[in-house]
């Protein structure tokens, strides 16, 4: 037996989330059975943690957790063993198959990937699907060249933000860090933002279509009309790595920054990321990832946490990375 954070629904509809003792055989079919070491809290975790799941989860009852790190304890496929250390993310685990708020979880070997040298599992929730997301997005910038000025980061307090920011600024870019929290600068600054924009300043859309040519390249976490103020402020031929919808799912922008400079919109997608782009993002997270920034950014907690904390993140009062202990 073991500790699961389960969530039910009763007949009327209504969730609750409680940390219960279960059994191997309740968990699903896989081919590989993990010891859940650590997982972290994203802001899908709090949709699944809310009322109705908030339009992810299945099936009742549910374990939360898109993310997880551990070790194999079992496999029936030959390229995992007993021993081996492993880190998960995104296969609509956690929303559509249990997750990782479980001291045990069991999934298919081909949503694994085998831990990077250089990175333990402790390190790998610190990181988890925000900072694959956030390499993800800085791969895709370098991809289609990232120009001379500051690289724009939105949301750059939250959990993609914080990773984006030390990555960027470790590559030797210069970072601007968005944020609606002024108390919040000082820790982006110690991440290597060179230069903090108040929300307010670029949260609204405006009449002109273009504006002038300040950023080098974005990494976008908020959307909607802030992700449309952005596309007019890019400069010519730079991209927009667009990772998430905090202000919204709309975007009331024009066509002009694409038609008249060039201005490329790429969509990050880190669920369904295939085998060898995952391996290559670990890779070059345990390369160019600062660990002791990763550190800095470390809010550790325990499995008790969890219901407080992904109703927090929903809310925005989430700062840096999240690193639950499941067996504290």
């Amino acid at each position: 037996m073991f500790d699961a954070l389960i969530v039910n629904k009763d007949d009327e509809g209504k969730t609750s989330a409680a940390i219960t003792q279960i059994s191997e055989d309740q968990l699903p079919d896989g081919e590989v059975l993990v010891a859940v070491e650590y997982t972290t809290v994203n802001y899908k975790d709090g949709l699944c943690m809310s009322p109705g799941g908030g339009g992810l989860v299945r099936n009742y009852p549910h374990v939360p957790g898109i993310d997880f790190s551990g070790t194999v304890e079992e496999s029936s496929d030959p390229r995992y063993k007993a021993g081996d250390k492993v880190v998960l993310t995104g296969w609509r685990v956690g929303e559509a198959h249990w997750g990782g708020y479980a001291q045990k979880a069991r999934v298919k070997a081909d949503w694994l990937v085998p831990l990077p040298e250089g990175i333990d599992a402790r390190q790998a929730m610190a990181v988890g699907t925000a900072g694959f997301t956030s390499m993800l997005s800085v791969m895709a910038l370098e991809d289609h060249g990232i120009k001379s000025g500051p690289v724009l980061v939105t949301g750059a307090a939250g959990g993609v933000g914080s990773v984006a920011v030390a990555i960027l600024a470790a590559l030797g870019h210069e970072v601007a860090g968005v944020t609606g929290r002024p108390e919040t600068a000082d820790y982006l600054t110690s991440l290597g933002a060179t230069q903090i924009v108040a929300r307010d300043e670029i949260n609204e859309t405006v009449k002109r279509p273009l504006e002038g040519e300040t950023w080098g390249g974005c990494i976008d976490a908020v959307g909607g009309a802030m992700l449309a103020r952005v596309l007019g402020q890019m400069q010519y031929g730079a991209s927009v790595a667009a990772v998430g919808l905090a202000g919204g799912a709309g975007l009331p922008a024009t066509v002009i920054p694409f038609l008249l400079r060039g201005v490329n919109l790429l969509g990050i997608d880190s669920v369904m990321q295939p085998y060898d782009n995952r391996l290559r993002a670990w890779k070059r997270i345990a390369k160019d990832l600062p660990m002791d920034k990763l550190e800095a950014m470390v809010v550790p907690a325990k499995m008790s946490d969890l219901p407080k904390l992904t109703a927090d993140i929903l809310n925005g009062q989430v700062k840096g990375r999240v690193v639950v202990d499941v067996n504290a």
